[in-house]
């Protein structure tokens, strides 16, 4: 750890009076790191900001900020907390992480402070870089994420980048640093915690230090990224303009820099909320691009629309969500709120984003179509069948994303799936006889 307090201390520009805002939940790896700041603290006279957050996700919550609070009461530091009493319908990790850098932002304003400062460790960038391969990323993102990000104003630093989980514990025993532990860390239920179980101490065995090899990776796809975003920036303007992409000049470009531009594009709709749209959004977009048609549209996640008409590509929002749809299932259907319903060759997930069926039990073909009035599925492990509508309540999907929900039938419109929300009496268990396998996304 001495290389992280070196750090801290000479490699990143501090100077006297600066004032650190430190993102501190009272766990292993940021009480660490709020410790190390207090030793930097009496070698330069800095002011350190802890920034809490009460998520109310778990019984220890209110008894973890009290701690927290009372460790700066004691060691004269400023404790900044905003507790959460409720939450929206979008996805937790998204709406928190949103949630997070905003309380972030305004205490680096507040106190004109020079560091916003996290725990992240080599650890979180090895799950991170794996995480969006699966999924898929841009370069950037494949980088996962780096050591110093300066942000103008003030820079984002994670001092921990070049350490491991086992070395911040060790120092927390040597240091007798009391801190609480996440219980939802124990399940795998989140996709980061079974890469963390499962993926993670494999890696560990084939080399114990196999997260600098992930460093090294990060940094050179960092380093490349930056090159590229260089070239991208120059054609932006030329193929871009009053919001619409001409054709004809994005053909002429390499395809990585056409890449770029369109995540150039699409993060100035989305912005933080950019890691909602993955590969397959992207790869959609190429395809209408490419397409013979003159005149056609897909659909993006929160209602965005991308339109080709003719020799341009524009970018909007879905006015008019409440239109009737309904397709035939075949490899990959594009839906109107963003999501895509594909048929996978193998998946052993058992969440509602996954469906198995087994072909004799039901009538072919498949199809995905909004809701209608009177939908009723049958639900499985249950006597009856339920209306779609009432599950939308109790699930509290919000009014406008009811009308263009997919529901899945077969061809004698039985409902076999309500995507992410309930499986039918046809799903399957893994150890069942099934031969199709739809994922939701």
């Amino acid at each position: 750890m001495e290389e992280v307090f070196n750090f801290i201390l000479n490699g990143i520009g501090l100077k006297k009076e600066d004032a650190i805002v430190a993102g501190i939940s009272g766990g292993p790896d940021s009480m660490a790191l709020l410790h190390m700041l207090l030793q930097i603290k009496k070698k330069i006279d800095i002011r350190i900001i802890c920034a809490h957050i009460n998520h109310k996700q778990r019984n220890e919550s209110d008894e973890e900020e009290e701690y927290v609070r009372s460790y700066c009461r004691d060691n004269d530091i400023i404790f900044e907390c905003i507790t959460i009493n409720q939450w929206g319908d979008d996805n937790f990790e998204n709406e928190a992480r949103s949630i997070r850098y905003n309380f972030f932002d305004e205490l680096i304003n507040n106190y004109n402070a020079s560091f916003l400062m996290t725990a992240h460790h080599a650890d979180d960038l090895i799950e991170t870089i794996l995480m969006r391969i699966v999924r898929g990323s841009t370069l950037k993102g494949y980088s996962g994420f780096n050591k110093i990000v300066n942000k103008g104003n003030y820079k984002i630093v994670r001092p921990f980048y070049t350490i491991t989980k086992d070395d911040i514990l060790k120092y927390n025993e040597e240091n007798n640093i009391k801190y609480y532990i996440d219980s939802t860390n124990n399940e795998d239920f989140h996709t980061r915690n079974r890469y963390r179980h499962i993926v993670l101490p494999f890696l560990k065995n084939e080399n114990p230090n196999v997260h600098k090899k992930f460093i090294k990776f990060s940094e050179t796809l960092m380093e490349y990224n930056n090159y590229i975003d260089k070239e991208a920036e120059n054609s932006f303007n030329k193929v871009f303009l009053n919001g619409s992409l001409d054709i004809d000049k994005f053909n002429e470009l390499d395809h990585i820099i056409q890449v770029k531009i369109i995540y150039s594009i699409l993060e100035k709709i989305y912005g933080d909320d950019l890691l909602i749209i993955g590969d397959a959004h992207v790869d959609l977009i190429f395809d209408l691009i490419k397409s013979n048609k003159s005149n056609s549209i897909i659909h993006l996640p929160n209602s965005v629309v991308v339109i080709k008409s003719y020799n341009e590509i524009s970018f909007d929002y879905d006015e008019d969500v409440e239109d009737e749809y309904e397709i035939e299932i075949n490899d990959k259907v594009n839906l109107p709120n963003g999501k895509i319903i594909e048929v996978v060759t193998t998946n052993y997930d058992n969440s509602n984003y996954t469906l198995k069926l087994n072909s004799e039990e039901i009538k072919l073909p498949l199809y995905v179509r909004n809701r209608r009035d009177g939908d009723r599925i049958h639900i499985k492990g249950m006597n009856g069948r339920k209306k779609v509508s009432d599950i939308f309540i109790n699930e509290k999907i919000k009014v406008s994303e009811r009308d263009i929900w997919p529901v899945v039938l077969d061809a004698e419109d039985n409902i076999v799936w309500i995507p992410g929300l309930k499986k039918s009496k046809y799903d399957k268990k893994n150890d069942e006889k099934y031969d199709i396998i739809l994922r939701y996304y």
